[in-house]
């Protein structure tokens, strides 16, 4: 399969020597677009591996705007090329975390190493997806994504009702604390304090998604996550 390449480039002229070169090396051009706005909605609609922008293109955003804006919808590479290499600029386009950046005019051996860069970073980008790792580590099994409130085990989400998202989240706060049963009971049934059989039934289910690892009970006193 080829890799899919898009150019963004306002320079026709030099958009077509660019997209041969590609073509010969065993690239597939998707598209050439020479402003800001059919860049990004051609960026979306063809889903490029690999975008080639000019930061000084047609349009009201520049390049560097325009990657910042495809880099939010869609998983892609990015290659600068430009003229400018002042300080502002070259800071702006870090900021997007750019695969190269090169200035014109450049050689060939240099397109061929950010192509190749370009590649590695995207191909490492999808891996990062694919392995589902949270903010927290419990062991080489069990993370948790507190912002996103997911228990994941072996790079799978664990569907949590919300009562078990709350239990998780005050025990992973207070990690290697207690929490107390009257914390507990009053965090999570503000309303209304719930019998001893379902305050157990909540900490049962949790403990079982788990495997029975980390929530130990204290007895009489709480719970408390070890990780």
């Amino acid at each position: 399969m080829k890799i899919p390449v898009m150019i963004i480039e306002d320079e026709m002229i030099v958009a077509m020597e660019i997209a041969d070169y590609l073509e010969n090396l065993g690239y597939e051009v998707v598209n050439i677009s020479n402003n800001s706005l059919d860049g990004y909605n051609n960026a979306l609609k063809y889903q490029p591996h690999i975008i080639m922008m000019d930061i000084r293109i047609k349009g009201d955003k520049d390049g560097i705007d325009t990657a910042s804006m495809i880099q939010k919808k869609i998983n892609t590479s990015i290659i600068y090329l430009t003229a400018y290499c002042d300080e502002t600029t070259v800071e702006r386009a870090i900021k997007t975390n750019p695969s190269a950046y090169l200035t014109k005019p450049f050689n060939k051996q240099e397109l061929f190493v950010s192509l190749k860069m370009a590649v590695s970073s995207y191909d490492n980008n999808i891996k990062r997806e694919d392995h589902k790792v949270g903010d927290i580590l419990f062991d080489n099994e069990f993370s948790y994504d507190s912002k996103n409130n997911q228990l994941i085990y072996n790079n799978e989400y664990l569907h949590l009702t919300k009562r078990e998202i709350q239990l998780l989240n005050l025990l992973v706060i207070s990690k290697n604390c207690i929490i107390s049963i009257y914390e507990m009971e009053n965090k999570i049934w503000p309303d209304k304090f719930p019998n001893e059989n379902t305050r157990r039934a909540l900490v049962s289910r949790l403990r079982a998604k788990m495997k029975y690892k980390f929530i130990e009970t204290i007895p009489s006193i709480g719970y408390r996550i070890n990780i």
